[in-house]
């Protein structure tokens, strides 16, 4: 008997102790960062690390409506960079990206962008009719419409995905097939090739992980 309740014991001890590390994972924060010195509460000088965050943006959306970082601030959001006539990666991407989709809809603290790097064609028409082809709900994932400068500073300089016209291209531009995951501060907290099954489910995993954060 005391070998029983001695088993249930290292048992619950281990359950508890992985439950525990599991509560405690935080995910990393990707970008530049850089150190600065600061005052607390009571006035003592103490080092912290400021990392690179997602600036102000606005861009029309899918109903030509000027949209502003407003929102998705306070929020976690995905974000990727497409274009609707895309028939390489795109298509793959989103098809994997609207199972994130359909598992978070009802997450009020989740929210989905995308923005289209074909300037010319993509216009907030031609977005509508997209979200329309998916069928999704636009206030819960937005698609968003730029000139050619700032989307494409946005995507390479500030999420550091490689976007660009390309001639030679098969649809006449390139970019990579990020799904970047942002916290609530703006911060990059990952980034998952669109086209791999095994990476969209890491994502998945990951934005629980990223909540949680945000509950403590």
């Amino acid at each position: 008997m005391n070998k029983i309740i001695f088993s249930i014991a290292i048992f619950m001890l281990s359950t508890a102790i992985l439950s525990s590390c599991q509560q405690e994972k935080k995910l990393p924060i990707y970008g530049e960062r850089h150190t600065e010195t600061v005052r607390d509460a009571a006035g003592i000088e103490k080092i912290d690390t400021v990392y690179q965050t997602i600036p102000n943006w606005a861009f029309l959306n899918q109903d030509s409506v000027l949209t502003t970082n407003k929102l998705t601030d306070g929020k976690i959001y995905v974000t990727d960079f497409f274009f609707t006539s895309c028939t390489t990666i795109c298509p793959t991407m989103h098809r994997n990206l609207m199972t994130v989709y359909n598992e978070f809809k009802s997450n009020p603290d989740v929210m989905f962008v995308s923005h289209t790097i074909d300037f010319k064609y993509d216009k907030p028409s031609v977005l509508k009719k997209y979200a329309q082809k998916l069928g999704v709900d636009v206030n819960k994932w937005q698609f968003l419409y730029g000139s050619k400068d700032s989307v494409y500073t946005l995507a390479e300089k500030n999420y550091l995905v490689a976007v660009g016209e390309d001639s030679a291209a098969k649809d006449g531009y390139i970019h990579q097939g990020y799904l970047v995951l942002v916290d609530k501060d703006r911060r990059i907290r990952g980034a998952y090739d669109g086209t791999k099954e095994d990476q969209v489910a890491q994502l998945k995993k990951d934005i629980p992980v990223l909540l949680a954060e945000y509950k403590k």
